[in-house]
């Protein structure tokens, strides 16, 4: 399931790309699941979400996941990682920015994909304490 049901194939897609819609699929993941864990003020929601979706917090959540992820996911990962970006982070070491550069990528791909079950088993994972 897609919101914009258009024949987008992810495989054609630059890693850039793909971590460009994936940073706002893993923002939703955690907003939605903020907002249904309990009613807080908005600026309470945003701090929250804040510390989630920042390089270092999504830095680890790629390698909390890294085992648990298939052969292609693990390429469509890596090759998030490694893309060379022009962008700097503001608050993030290098290696921190482009891991979560490779999540972000993942869950571009496997969004643009249609695995949205997929998507949930991973974050699920990423969520466990």
């Amino acid at each position: 399931m897609r919101f914009y049901d258009k024949d987008c194939n992810p495989e054609q897609l630059s890693p850039l790309t793909l971590a460009f819609i994936g940073d706002t699929v893993f923002d939703l993941f955690v907003r939605e699941r903020l907002v249904c864990l309990a009613n807080r003020p908005v600026n309470a929601l945003h701090s929250l979400a804040v510390t989630k979706v920042k390089a270092s917090a999504q830095a680890e959540a790629a390698k909390k996941i890294a085992p648990s992820l298939s052969e292609k996911e693990l390429s469509v990962f890596k090759r998030g990682r490694n893309a060379h970006t022009n962008h700097k982070a503001k608050n993030a070491s290098e290696s921190d920015y482009h891991y979560a550069t490779g999540l972000e990528a993942l869950f571009g791909y496997l969004y643009l994909s249609g695995s949205l079950e997929r998507l949930r088993e991973l974050f699920d994972l990423i969520e466990e304490q």
